[in-house]
């Protein structure tokens, strides 16, 4: 599931930190939820293309996913969804890779003060395998497909492809926004991919700025 392998592809597996900033993290997996919502075809644009909606009230056995469509009070724009969606969806998405033996998470303090998380990677096969998948699309050995692009536009939007692969930050940001451009998918996913890329842009400035004004 995309949101699980995002989270994979943010963990530093050297010291179980997080490979960018936690508002980025969020937004991005907030990001990732949404695109399996619009793929599983719960959650559609309405017929103006401009907000998201429930359109199938369909139980998902996904438990994740069905908690979100639940955030779907009425239609909204990509970046309300995606900040109504980023509540909770890093410990969400974590407990869940948990509950597959993927990950551990383990209390830690920051500065000594600051309670934090450790993500430690219990299953190296698998995550290795999501990062060796993604990697060959970012450095551009192989083309993309619907997965590993969908990744690659969310790591792009909140900036971070360089901060996840090892690499001329230069080379990476260019090579993602091609991935991200790309006709990966078919149109009706690629234009609410964008859409979504769009919304995790706007959500991760939107908190940027709050941050700095707080």
């Amino acid at each position: 599931m995309l949101p699980e392998d995002l989270m994979l592809l943010f963990i530093n597996e050297q010291n179980g930190k997080l490979r960018t900033d936690s508002s980025s993290v969020e937004n991005a997996l907030a990001g990732a939820v949404l695109i399996e919502l619009v793929n599983s075809g719960r959650v559609a644009f309405d017929p103006n293309g401009k907000k998201l909606q429930v359109v199938d009230p369909t139980p998902l056995k996904d438990p994740l996913l069905q908690e979100s469509v639940a955030r779907f009070d009425k239609p909204m724009k990509p970046q309300r969804a995606v900040e109504r969606l980023r509540k909770k969806v890093r410990d969400n998405v974590a407990a869940q890779l948990e509950g597959r033996g993927v990950v551990r998470v383990e209390p830690r303090k920051v500065l000594g003060i600051f309670p934090a998380k450790s993500y430690v990677i219990t299953d190296e096969t698998v995550a290795g395998g999501v990062r060796k998948a993604v990697g060959e699309v970012a450095f551009g050995y192989r083309g993309a497909d619907a997965r590993t692009g969908s990744l690659i536009t969310l790591l792009h939007a909140v900036k971070a492809v360089h901060k996840v692969f090892d690499g001329d930050k230069r080379d990476m940001t260019k090579r993602a926004k091609e991935i991200a451009a790309g006709n990966w998918a078919g149109d009706a996913v690629r234009r609410a991919v964008e859409a979504i890329q769009a919304g995790v842009v706007a959500a991760t400035a939107a908190a940027a700025a709050a941050s700095q004004a707080g």
